[in-house]
């Protein structure tokens, strides 16, 4: 089976203490004068703010201009759209039109969680990122054996970049391993019909979220609008490409015409976590 977990309070609740580590660990090693590995988020491109501001538009919600945009105005829309029946939609799209988070040694702060300093701390075992603070807070406090040296100190942008780099990697291949997963799990289902979303348009066709599995596909040369909930039937599955192919059941609106701006096109796609039950 293929399904989304549910995500708890407990779990918010334990994010936002690894936040607070996070800022506290970064907070001592500037507080020390001590070189560090921040995680930096930088606010929206230009680019990507306009395509956002294009598809809000269609949905009578309005960004300020970019001089005077600030995280909450994102806070406000997201709690805005909770009231609305695209709610799903509205918070991927917004989330898309976000920068890309790296590593880097200079302090440029975190933009989405509204923060002047942070530096991943929390996953030493999993992370080197998180690993290089550790040994970081090693040295600034004298704590022991096992601080960083002189020489990786020096080679911190170097090292930011590359830890950077692999993060991207590690993305492209999770993102791979899910999409050729769900295609084989649903290889065997050709001809079956979802309840799906449409999560995309371009002009070629549509891209569909299925509701039950999060699967994203493609229906080629049909017009409808981004958000509407509509059942789509299974042609085609190649998990080796980790692809699918839909066809329309639904009948379109009238009067409804395609809207997508450049942020909110192409077959990747931001998901939930998606699990697989053996």
């Amino acid at each position: 089976d293929v399904f989304v977990p549910q995500r708890l309070t407990a779990h918010r609740l334990i994010e936002e203490f690894m936040i607070q580590a996070n800022v506290a660990a970064a907070e001592t090693l500037e507080g020390l004068k001590s070189r560090c590995v921040y995680r930096v988020h930088e606010p929206p491109s230009k680019e990507k703010l306009d395509s956002l501001r294009d598809f809000l538009g269609t949905i009578d919600l309005k960004l300020p201009q970019a001089g005077a945009l600030k995280p909450a105005h994102f806070n406000g829309i997201l709690a805005h759209a909770k009231t609305l029946p695209s709610a799903d939609l509205i918070n991927e799209v917004v989330l898309r039109s976000q920068s890309q988070a790296v590593y880097s040694p200079e302090n440029l702060g975190h933009f989405g969680l509204a923060l002047k300093r942070y530096a991943h701390f929390t996953s030493p075992i999993r992370r080197y990122a998180d690993l290089l603070v550790h040994r970081a807070l090693v040295r600034a406090l004298k704590l022991g054996p096992g601080a960083i040296t002189d020489d990786e100190l020096g080679d911190l942008d170097a090292t930011a970049q590359l830890i950077s780099q692999a993060e991207r990697r590690a993305m492209a291949a999770e993102r791979d391993t899910i999409d050729r997963l769900i295609a084989a799990h649903l290889a065997d289902k050709i001809g079956a019909e979802f309840a799906a979303r449409i999560s995309g348009v371009t002009k070629s066709g549509l891209f569909v979220r299925l509701k039950e599995t999060g699967a994203d596909g493609f229906i080629p040369g049909l017009s409808y609008r981004l958000g509407d909930d509509v059942t789509v039937k299974l042609v085609e599955a190649v998990p080796m490409a980790g692809a699918l192919r839909f066809e329309m059941v639904s009948d379109g609106k009238r009067g409804l015409v395609p809207t997508a701006g450049k942020g909110i096109r192409g077959q990747r796609r931001l998901r939930a976590k998606t699990h697989f039950r053996r």
